[in-house]
Parts: C-alpha cells; structure tokens; sequence
C-alpha cells in the first residue's frame, strides 16, 4: 500500500510541472493587439487575425462597413479574478481611442441596430487613423465578465509609385506628393516606406541632371513650432535615405513647412492623412 501510494505521489509531482507549463503556454498562445491592451484582471480567451474582411460598425443611426485586415479578441475574467463594471470597461477604450488622436463615433446600448452583430450590448465604436491607416475599433462587453475587440484595419495612403511616374509628374507639375510613413513624433523611415526612397533614388540616377527639394508636412496635431521642428526632421531624414544610396547631397534639398500648407481638411482622420506628407519639388 505504501509503495503505491509513493507511485501515486511521484506520478502527481512529475504532472504538475507539465501541467504548469501547459497552462504557461496556454497563456502566451495570444496577444493583445499592438494598439489596445487587455483590461487588468483579464485574459485572452480568444484571438483571430485575418489578412482581409468586412465588419458593420454601429454609428449611432446605421452600420458603417470596413473592410480591411482584421484583429479580434475576446476577453475573459481571469478565475476570482474582481470584475469590471460596465462602464469602466467601455470608459477605458474610449479613454484609449480618444488619447490616440481617434473619434468616438458611438457609445451605448443599441436596440434597434439589425445591421449590428451585437446589437443589443453595451459597446464603444471608434476610428482613428495609424501609420497611414484608417482605424475602426469597436468594444462591445457581456456584463463585465468577458468582452469582445474588434478592428479593422483600412488603408488609406497605400501608394504604388514608380520612378518613372514621378518623374513624369515633376515634369507636368513641378511637384508630387509621397506619403512616407514614419513613427508618430519621430523622423525615422518606417520599413514599408523604402521602397519609395528606392524609387525616388532610380529616378535621380536615371537623371542625372535633376535636382529636387525635398519638403516635409505635418497636420494640425500639436504646437505649430513642434510641427514645423518635425517637418524639418523628416524632410533631412528622408534626403539622408537618398543619399545613403549614392546620390549626391547637392542635388537636394529638405525643408519643412509644419503645418502651413494642409491639401486637406485637418478636422477629419482622413484629411489629417492626406496633410502628413513629403512633396518633390523640381528645381
């Protein structure tokens, strides 16, 4: 009877480090989104990424359908874990929307939204615009015991441009504007924006007697001191890029004009998009 109740005891020993690390692992199998993190006191019971689909976001008198890439989390109470009210979960997201530059489109209880997948629940609808992508979140809660994150991501400023196309511009125009993304507040290119440092760098070598400047816009967000100060930045940022890849310095020219010349409405997500920007003059 000992010597079983040794095995016994040895056998639950031996389980309980696999059953801790399959519960670590359990844990860490999902993460929040790189935008929004998870209420304290819950965890992620579910997650779904998905390259390409629609949602119907509530806004107060119908849906609004986005398409783009989709994040979706659900969040779970964690066991005796002391619950959030209602009002301080759908509080804290629209905190979060509203800190990062984003609009609050709805808040409440819809009754009558059919076009809605959670009509009938308490939720948060918001859009902002990030990295050169327009935002639409919604929080809808169960009470306070779970709640649910979706967003959509759409994209606003994706451009595909060539050397050759911007060259044809510079010489119909005598100007074109680039949305290169770089980190909000910062001056550094983002990856997905070298490309078109690549393109602009293919089109001085294939002309060799161009010469351009190179401008920096910001929207409204901020002092117009700071906004200028940034402009500046990126504009020497983005000149440094092309000259990194072989082209003479004297051959261009950054400047930065802040928020001084807007090409579109700053009191809109889409207009302040459409205003942070860099502009190729020709020479």
């Amino acid at each position: 009877m000992k010597n079983k109740l040794r095995i016994i005891v040895s056998f639950l020993l031996l389980a309980l480090p696999m059953a801790l690390t399959m519960v670590s692992a359990q844990e860490s199998e999902f993460k929040d989104t790189p935008w929004f993190s998870g209420m304290p006191n819950f965890t992620i019971y579910d997650a779904e990424d998905t390259e390409f689909d629609g949602y119907n976001f509530f806004n107060g008198k119908n849906c609004t359908t986005v398409e783009g890439r989709k994040f979706k989390r659900t969040y779970a109470l964690k066991e005796e874990a002391q619950k959030s009210s209602v009002t301080q979960i759908i509080r804290n997201y629209s905190n979060a929307i509203k800190s990062m530059g984003g609009t609050v489109i709805y808040e409440g209880m819809p009754q009558e939204a059919e076009c809605a997948e959670n009509n009938g629940l308490n939720m948060v609808v918001g859009k902002a615009v990030k990295d050169g992508n327009e935002m639409w979140v919604e929080v809808v809660t169960l009470g306070g015991d779970d709640y649910y994150l979706t967003i959509i991501l759409k994209e606003l400023m994706k451009q595909d441009v060539t050397a050759s196309n911007m060259f044809e511009a510079l010489n119909r125009d005598g100007h074109i504007a680039l949305y290169i993304n770089f980190d909000t507040g910062k001056s550094i290119v983002r990856d997905e924006s070298k490309p078109i440092i690549e393109q602009i760098v293919q089109m001085m070598k294939s002309n060799p007697d161009l010469k351009i400047g190179v401008e920096g816009h910001t929207d409204n967000v901020g002092s117009p001191a700071s906004n200028k100060t940034l402009s500046e930045a990126r504009a020497k940022s983005v000149v440094s890029a092309i000259v990194s890849q072989g082209i003479a310095a004297d051959r261009l020219t950054p400047a930065g004009f802040g928020q001084d010349k807007p090409v579109a409405d700053n009191n809109t997500e889409e207009g302040r998009a459409k205003n942070r920007r860099v502009e190729l003059i020709k020479k």
